[in-house]
């Protein structure tokens, strides 16, 4: 019957730490004496009293999880750290309605990097970090960050990071304990961090933008402190970089601590997935680039294979960096960019989408359909890397592709219901439910999410939370069953 306070209690810790995380921007805003100061002071203050305030009164009530208190936490935290993240955007920057700083804060925390916001170069430089930051916390996961640090919530860890972490095979575990796997990714997710952050200031970047951008590239986020993006250096060296980080940070952080576990690059390629990514990544760079370069939007392919290798990897990625307008390329290159954002990426990396091992065991089950037609009485279960996949995996990802479908009809359906055209309504559902941030029209890359109406806002919102805890890991809290003792 405690099983609501002790998850209370839980998030009161969980903000507390929040507000701690706030101290990182404040930093920046006290070194650079920016009227930003007094928004951050009093973010922090209001989300560690909120935090302190809710341990205080739930400080007798703590048990182990079950997995239902995973799913309603996970969904809490989810939805109330934004609220406090907005905070100091609403007081940092002037005329910021509370409907597009709650939508800035989601689309950082939740990794996707679709902005609402212009002018970026004229705002404080704390307030960039702030939105820069948010990502690279939100990209491994909170939650992850949490089980990681605070021995109070390795008590049902397992719980928290099995519905946290993205991608379809959850349940294989690195370490005999959950808090020594999410140290073990966070230390990778650092290590990752660090190199990226050298190598952008060694392209070219200053201290402050090497810093926003690896928080930005890592997270395969997006945001940017400016507002032409990477178009702002008009840097080959720079955008190099970053596609090669974001290629990176596109296959599992998983797989990286186990080849330094094992000293190893082996398992790296030998995972059916990464190879899949880095494949379907190399061929779609190439058809692309012969499309700009014979279609004559450039006209030599040097010059077609830069924009495209940069915009493929971005969008592919579903990191959303621009730095042209390829939403004024022929309709079928940026298309196929964001039906890669869909998937392309790997489970359990910081990347959006349905992720590759899905479509890999999809592509496997029709297969395995079609033989069964031919021979009814064949034996061909579906494998993935020499092993034959649970029956139970399987019916999940039919599940969540089911459920993937009919989310994108009902919120485009909504967005055109309120006025929008098919392509902004279909494509801004499509990058938020995928966490890709740009998508094509009134949303494309030229421009942002601040011409769509609040009620267009919220739903984009809803998509982009809905698409960053899986779909099911949310929808699941609205089924009778769920509930029921």
């Amino acid at each position: 019957m405690n099983s609501p306070l002790a998850v209370t209690a839980l998030i009161g810790r969980v903000l507390m730490l929040f507000a701690l995380v706030m101290a990182v921007p404040l930093a920046f805003a006290l070194a650079q004496h920016d009227p930003a100061e007094f928004a951050f002071l009093v973010g922090i203050g209001v989300t560690f009293a909120a935090g302190g305030g809710l341990s205080l009164a739930t400080r007798r009530f703590r048990r182990e999880l079950q997995l239902r208190d995973g799913f309603v936490l996970v969904a809490l935290v989810w939805l109330l750290l934004p609220a406090f993240a907005a905070l100091p955007l609403l007081l940092a920057i002037p005329g910021l309605s509370v409907t597009d700083a709650y939508f800035e804060a989601m689309s950082g925390f939740s990794a996707t990097g679709a902005t609402v916001l212009t002018g970026l170069d004229e705002l404080p430089l704390s307030v960039n970090v702030w939105r820069c930051f948010l990502q690279l916390v939100g990209g491994l996961g909170i939650i992850v960050l949490a089980v990681a640090i605070l021995p109070l919530l390795g008590v049902g860890g397992a719980q928290l990071f099995k519905t946290e972490m993205t991608g379809p095979m959850k349940d294989a575990k690195l370490t005999p304990r959950i808090a020594e796997t999410a140290r073990g990714l966070w230390v990778v997710y650092f290590v990752g961090c660090v190199a990226c952050f050298f190598a952008y200031r060694a392209a070219g970047m200053s201290w402050a933008d090497a810093f926003m951008h690896m928080c930005t590239t890592m997270s395969l986020a997006g945001f940017s402190s400016h507002d032409a993006s990477f178009g702002y250096w008009n840097s080959a060296l720079i955008e190099a970089v970053a596609v090669f980080f974001m290629m990176l940070a596109g296959i599992s952080v998983a797989l990286y601590f186990v080849a330094w576990r094992q000293r190893s690059l082996r398992p790296l390629w030998r995972n059916t997935e990464a190879r899949a990514f880095v494949l379907v990544m190399v061929g779609a760079v190439a058809l692309i680039s012969l499309y700009l370069w014979l279609g004559g939007t450039y006209a030599s392919y040097p010059e077609a294979l830069r924009h495209t290798v940069f915009h493929v990897v971005s969008i592919g990625t579903t990191t959303g960096y621009a730095s042209q307008d390829y939403g004024q390329w022929p309709a079928f290159a940026p298309l196929l960019m964001i039906l890669l954002g869909c998937f392309a990426t790997c489970g359990g990396s910081t990347g959006g989408g349905i992720k590759m091992m899905r479509m890999l065991l999809l592509l496997k089950q029709a297969r395995h359909e079609l033989v069964r037609i031919v021979h009814p009485n064949v034996v061909n279960p579906v494998a993935m890397g020499g092993q034959i996949v649970d029956a139970r995996v399987m019916q999940n990802v039919i599940a969540y592709m089911m459920v993937y479908g009919a989310t994108l009809v009902v919120l485009t359906m909504l967005l055109l219901f309120s006025g929008l055209d098919v392509v902004t309504a279909f494509t801004a559902v499509v990058a938020c439910v995928n966490n890709i941030g740009p998508g094509l029209g009134e949303v494309g890359p030229a421009v942002n999410f601040k011409g769509l109406s609040d009620f267009q806002t919220w739903v984009c919102t809803f998509g982009m939370m809905l698409g960053r805890l899986e779909l099911l890991s949310l929808l699941v809290l609205f089924t009778p069953q769920f509930w029921r003792r």
